[in-house]
């Protein structure tokens, strides 16, 4: 049973609700009965020790993955037994940023931006490149249209990819450890501009990260996951004042540079 270090999710309704969620691969089980609320409007940040099910919990959530039971809720409609045509209109609600960028490496900044519009929309090439500028003025990258991904430093990929996961205007955007790879000094930056971001364009966010607890600086919310569960859950406050020995295992790990917390690991 997981420790909720809350029992309101505050004045914002769930844009998200999980609920009893389990999911095997062979016979190991990554998700264990696992409960999550993700309030509309705000960061809520996914942490926990290698193994313990962030980036498998990420892609039930955008709909990669199919529950082996359990229920997922976005904006009131349960997803988890939707057809393939229905399933695509839910991730039409969605922008991802994947861990490595996923950028094509033969296109330029501002073909990669614009490619989600021309394959996807049918806005006409003049309203295509208006929102590709806007949206990459909005993450900084003005200018850099026509360079490819190997002209420009790993932290611009980073707001090269945001871009594209934000041009099509999503309400969710999802984040898969948005700061791999990154020095200290660009991890930071990429954490106000998801911030900022998140501001800017309304947006509710979830963010798989093991930038602990750096990113605790810009979440509204934590769910820190342990064996597959939801172990605690409630404002950055709230978790971090919990009185959780697990909790307080993983964080002084993290400190020493513990990255694969073997022994907390689901």
């Amino acid at each position: 049973m997981a420790t909720n270090a809350t029992t309101s999710n505050g004045l914002r309704s769930n844009e998200i609700e999980v609920r009893d969620l389990c999911r095997r691969f062979g016979r190991q089980e990554v998700l264990r009965h696992l409960d999550l609320g993700v309030p509309q409007g705000q960061i809520t940040t996914i942490v926990g020790p290698s193994g313990c099910g962030k980036t498998v919990l990420l892609k039930h959530l955008n709909l990669l993955l199919r529950p082996d039971s359990g229920t997922i809720t976005i904006e009131n409609v349960e997803v988890t037994r939707l057809g393939n045509r229905a399933l695509d209109a839910v991730r039409e609600k969605f922008g991802m940023l994947f861990q490595a960028g996923a950028l094509f490496d033969s296109m330029t900044v501002y073909d990669n931006v614009a490619f989600p519009l021309v394959e996807k929309t049918t806005l006409k090439s003049d309203d295509i490149s208006n929102r590709v500028h806007e949206t990459l003025a909005a993450v900084g990258l003005q200018g850099m249209e026509r360079k490819y991904p190997s002209e420009i430093s790993g932290g611009m990929q980073k707001r090269a990819a945001l871009a594209r996961a934000l041009v099509r205007r999503p309400k969710i955007l999802m984040l898969d450890e948005p700061t791999t790879g990154l020095d200290p000094t660009r991890t930071g930056a990429i954490h106000e501009l998801i911030r900022k971001t998140q501001q800017n364009f309304d947006l509710t966010v979830v963010m798989v990260s093991h930038d602990v607890p750096a990113v605790f600086a810009i979440s509204d919310r934590v769910a820190f996951l342990n064996h597959g569960q939801t172990h605690l859950h409630g404002t950055v406050e709230e978790v971090m004042a919990a009185d959780d020995a697990v909790f307080k295992r993983f964080l002084a790990g993290r400190a020493a540079g513990d990255d694969d917390g073997a022994s907390l690991a689901g």
